[in-house]
């Protein structure tokens, strides 16, 4: 499809979405949804693809939802829009490959839950983090509750669920919500050779060490550990494994 919203682009091994509506700050709308579903469909056929960016244009990774599409909807409207972000944020989350945020500047209430939907986020010095929701007499509607009790603790969410405060980028990384902050102009840079460095490990391991890590945050520590042991067993019949070992003994790269 003809990307109005978003830019789309594929680089060897490495996708890379960028939100493109700068004069909203990449506010989130049903189009932009349509938009991001499309290029996930893409993805999702691709069988080369190692690792996915999602970056923004101008001042903001994504600021929010529209709100001034949000203010027209009534409670079944507001159903299916949270439903649709859910939706795509959680295909976001559960692509194969590992999907690094390239977070630019603001990533507010629903910018900052598509941040969380990633695998992995590196933040500029610019970059602004918060979940305002509150301000406007709501709460998250792409699963940030959840996803950010998740990843800070539960105190730590609802210091900021609750302020409705904007941290800095060294605040989130304090809180484990980024993991690496660099200066503005090496934030691509450093996600490529992340996503580089990614690519040279082997495809199968990395796809399942995914799987296995995110399955298994939400189940006991016991089902989670046996889905554990039954991926590593099956990766030993599968060539990838027995290159990998074999590279290692004869003290050489693995020819993957």
């Amino acid at each position: 499809m003809e990307y109005k919203n978003i830019e789309f682009k594929i680089d060897g091994t490495t996708a890379q979405i960028t939100m493109n509506r700068p004069e909203a700050l990449n506010a989130l709308n049903s189009q932009v949804f349509v938009e991001l579903n499309s290029a996930l469909d893409e993805i999702e056929k691709n069988n080369n693809l190692r690792a996915l960016i999602i970056t923004g244009s101008g001042k903001a990774f994504v600021a929010g939802a529209d709100i001034a599409e949000m203010s027209e909807m009534n409670e079944e409207q507001a159903f299916e829009f949270a439903k649709t972000g859910h939706n795509t944020f959680n295909r976001v989350a559960n692509l194969k490959i590992p999907v690094i945020a390239a977070i630019n500047g603001f990533a507010l209430g629903g910018g900052c839950e598509f941040a969380m939907a990633c695998d992995i986020r590196i933040a500029n010095t610019f970059a602004k983090f918060g979940q305002p929701e509150v301000n406007l007499g709501l709460i998250p509607g792409y699963c940030g509750t959840q996803r950010l009790s998740r990843i800070v603790g539960l105190s730590n969410a609802l210091n900021l669920l609750l302020t409705a405060d904007m941290i800095d980028a060294n605040e989130a990384f304090r809180l484990g919500l980024v993991q690496k902050i660099t200066e503005p102009e090496e934030l691509l840079n450093e996600a490529n050779k992340l996503a580089s460095k990614i690519a040279s490990k082997g495809k199968l391991a990395v796809e399942k060490a995914k799987e296995v890590t995110v399955k298994g945050i939400n189940m006991s520590f016991d089902a989670a550990s046996e889905l554990e042991i039954k991926e590593f067993a099956k990766l030993f019949g599968k060539p990838e494994s027995k290159e990998g070992m074999t590279a290692f003994l004869e003290k050489r790269k693995p020819n993957w």
